[in-house]
């Protein structure tokens, strides 16, 4: 594990500052305090693995720092947007590549994100940004982010569709309670560090409990 020295925490540093900037207005469940949390996760998985530090936390910071879902669907902006700023503060060119690299390939997509890409520091920041979709934090984004697309919380009638394209993932309007079933109790199993693999089946287990307490509370039986 690579460890940090004054130029690399200058550049960590100067990262911090412009993430904090650049999503000063952004939807609440991809704003700062989700990059802070992830890169907070990261720091930890990344404690139990061999990997460059530099790149997991610049990889974290930047992570989202152009949401596609935000941008009209444009996948590109947020990879290109990482690379001129880690260029514009003089980040060595093998880290810039890498964390580019993983930008484009931390996402999950439907579940159809299965890049050539991968690297343990991608293993680390994808564990750390599912993580903050599962679990306590995960319910909370879930349902501002349903809120924030005006989405019914429940419809018993519409059932979770486990088998869309990217597109149709993409494009869903679909109730709220169906995104658990569609990606949220999805990551446990794909989790790529032993620390991703504990936190998240702690967070899975709430999860569940939560649903069942929802369906309970939905038909008035508690």
């Amino acid at each position: 594990m690579s460890q940090h020295t004054a130029a690399t925490d200058l550049l960590i540093t100067t990262t911090e500052q412009f993430v904090k900037k650049e999503l000063a207005d952004a939807e609440g469940g991809h704003d700062w305090w989700h990059i802070y949390r992830v890169w907070k996760l990261a720091r930890k998985i990344a404690a139990g693995e061999q990997v460059d530090m530099l790149v997991v936390e610049l990889s974290a910071l930047l992570h989202d720092i152009a949401d596609s879902k935000f941008h009209g669907g444009d996948e590109n902006i947020g990879p290109r947007k990482a690379r001129e700023f880690l260029e514009s503060i003089g980040a060595p060119e093998a880290t810039i590549r890498h964390v580019v690299d993983i930008i484009v390939n931390i996402s999950f997509k439907g579940g159809h994100n299965n890049g050539a890409f991968y690297s343990p520091e991608l293993g680390v920041v994808q564990d750390a940004d599912r993580l903050d979709a599962i679990g306590a934090i995960g319910i909370a984004r879930t349902f501002n982010y349903g809120g924030f697309k005006n989405r019914a919380i429940y419809d018993p009638t519409i059932q979770p569709d486990l088998h869309m394209t990217k597109e149709q993932y993409k494009n869903s309007t679909a109730p709220t309670i169906n995104h658990f079933y569609e990606k949220l109790l999805l990551l446990k199993d794909r989790m790529n560090t032993a620390t991703g693999r504990q936190l998240a089946a702690e967070r899975h287990v709430f999860m569940e409990t939560f649903l069942e307490k929802f369906y309970q509370e939905w038909e008035g039986e508690s």
